[in-house]
């Protein structure tokens, strides 16, 4: 049996505090610029979205995705 490995988002001192909320919405915003930037099959955005995936709740990130899809939100891509 393989063994899995397990990692989440790398230290970021910009969000020195346990609550992550600001991290994981950050991770997300900067995927979706890179993906605008370089393209859907830039393999460079894929560490953004690991990086979003370990730190969101599943839920936000739904709500997100049909934000942006009917253009209401918040963030700034």
């Amino acid at each position: 049996m393989a063994e899995i490995e397990l990692k989440t988002a790398p230290a970021d001192f910009r969000f020195p505090t346990t609550n992550q909320t600001r991290h994981c919405f950050t991770r997300y915003i900067e995927f979706h610029r890179c993906v605008a930037a370089k393209g859907d099959n830039s393999g460079e955005c894929e560490k953004f979205a690991k990086y979003y995936r370990s730190l969101c709740p599943g839920e936000w990130v739904d709500r997100w995705n049909e934000q942006r899809e009917s253009g209401t939100f918040p963030g700034p891509l």
